[in-house]
C-alpha cells in the first residue's frame, strides 16, 4: 500500500511501493486522503460553498496524475486507487492491517527540520500493524 499525498514528495514513496509490489507479486493499493475539515476553513459559511462532488473528482484526477506512467513501468502490477475523505493518518491505518507493507512520503525540508518525521508519518510507523517505509528522495527509513 502506498499513501499520496498528491504532492511531489509523494514520487520517492510511489516508486518504492511500485518496486516492493513488483518483487513481491503483489497487488498495490495507491490511496490518497484530503481533509474535510481543511476546505471547510477555505470555505467560510456564507462566503462560498464547497462543492463535495467537485472536490472528489479533482482528488480522483490528482491521484491519476500521481500514477500516470508507472502502470507502464510495472505492468505486472495490478494497481487499486483508493480516495477518501478524512485525516490521512487515520484512513491509511484503517487499510493498513490487510497490507504487507505501508510505503509514504516525507516533506521534509532539509536541514534540521528535515530529519524529523511529519505527524502521519510519526503515526503510522506508531500504530500500524505493518512494516512501515518512509521514502525520502533517495533515503528510505523502514520500521
Amino acid at each position: 500500500m502506498v499513501g499520496v499525498d498528491g504532492t511531489p514528495a509523494s514520487e520517492e514513496a510511489i516508486a518504492v511501493a511500485f518496486e516492493e509490489a513488483s518483487w513481491r507479486g503483489a497487488r498495490l493499493v495507491a490511496i490518497h486522503c484530503w481533509h474535510e475539515a481543511f476546505l471547510a476553513a477555505v470555505f467560510e459559511e456564507g462566503r462560498w460553498t464547497m462543492d463535495s462532488t467537485a472536490v472528489a473528482e479533482h482528488e480522483h484526477e490528482l491521484l491519476a496524475q500521481r500514477l500516470a506512467g508507472w502502470p507502464e513501468k510495472y505492468p505486472d502490477v495490478v494497481v487499486d486507487r483508493v480516495v477518501r475523505a478524512g485525516r490521512p493518518a487515520e484512513q491509511l491505518l484503517d487499510l493498513a492491517d490487510r497490507a504487507q507493507l505501508l510505503v509514504v512520503g516525507s516533506r521534509g525540508r532539509g536541514g534540521v527540520s528535515g530529519l524529523a518525521l511529519g505527524s502521519t508519518s510519526q503515526s503510522l510507523m506508531s500504530y500500524a500493524l505493518c512494516p512501515v517505509v518512509v521514502a525520502r528522495g533517495t533515503r528510505a527509513h523502514a520500521k
